[in-house]
């Protein structure tokens, strides 16, 4: 059962499509350059829309990723519009707790978390009739009651753009080696989801796609922010 109303769109080509309309102003996709992301920037082309591409450089990312943020700029000839933490909160963060303190508390994993994604996040979005993520239902028990278009209150009112949100893993990858896109080296090393590097491990055989990030909490306080209800 999913909370995706009987007369919203399923297919991720028509939900790109509905949310771009209705948001009826500027849109961009908030990129991690995950394969979900890669595969909506790639549909987003074949399919003509004005969405700008925004991300999130936390200082922690791993060096695959920024091979992946390459790739797509000279394929997609997109520019990526980059965020970063103010310097001075993430001077003050290491310098008061040290550089693993995100793995003493929760509370402090939301700390750094907030300073590193969920402030930058703010000022990306500022500006914007809607964003896009690459959230799938499947990934965590925190995003089964998402739905594919949604307004985001916690921003603003802005409508939130979820087009692969009903997809299987399997969808995805099927589409992404069939259009041959670009995608993070790690993923082939079982890495499913990936975040900054010091929070995000591989998973083996029979774990969940998100018992590699962040592998020392609970399912349900795996979310960094940036997706809160």
């Amino acid at each position: 059962m999913t909370n995706t109303a009987s007369t919203e769109p399923t297919d991720p080509r028509d939900i790109l499509r509905s949310g771009v309309v209705r948001a009826a102003g500027k849109v961009a996709l908030a990129c991690s350059f995950s394969v979900e992301d890669v595969v909506i920037i790639d549909m987003a082309k074949e399919l003509g829309l004005p969405i700008g591409v925004f991300a999130l450089d936390t200082g922690r990312l791993n060096e695959e990723t920024y091979e992946v943020a390459d790739a797509i700029t000279e394929r997609y000839r997109v520019a990526i519009d980059w965020h970063f933490p103010h310097h001075e909160a993430v001077e003050r963060l290491e310098r008061e707790k040290g550089l693993f303190s995100f793995r003493e508390s929760l509370e402090n994993r939301h700390e750094c978390c907030h300073i590193r994604k969920v402030e930058p996040l703010g000022r990306a979005l500022k500006g914007l009739a809607g964003w896009i993520t690459g959230l799938r239902r499947e990934q965590s028990v925190t995003r089964t009651e998402l739905k594919a278009i949604d307004v985001d209150e916690l921003n603003g009112g802005i409508f939130k753009i979820n087009p692969l949100l009903e997809w299987t893993e399997a969808q995805v990858w099927e589409y992404a080696e069939t259009r041959r896109i670009p995608t993070n080296r790690l993923h082939k090393q079982g890495y499913p989801s990936i975040g900054c590097a010091p929070c995000t491990r591989p998973v083996t055989a029979g774990e969940h796609p998100r018992a590699g990030r962040w592998w020392w909490e609970n399912p349900e306080h795996k979310e960094c922010g940036l997706h809160r209800r």
